[in-house]
């Protein structure tokens, strides 16, 4: 009987651990993914400054050719 009582007791402990973990992960994913937001939002922003200051310093815009003079 004290053998089934531990036993009870583990999976109990077992299922609270579980939960606690799958509580865990699911916050984790949601830093991760915020994270990756403003990560792609940061990009974003860099590459319009590159951009813009590539249009500033007259420098050619990557996949454009120049015009050639005749």
């Amino acid at each position: 009987m004290n053998n089934l009582k531990s036993l009870v007791e583990k999976i109990k402990n077992l299922e609270t651990e579980r939960k606690n973990l799958m509580l865990e992960i699911e916050e984790l994913r949601k830093m991760a993914d915020a994270k990756a937001k403003a990560l792609e939002s940061e990009i974003s922003m860099l590459r319009e400054e590159v951009k813009s200051l590539r249009i500033l310093l007259g420098a050619e815009e990557p996949g454009m050719e120049k015009k050639k003079k005749k």
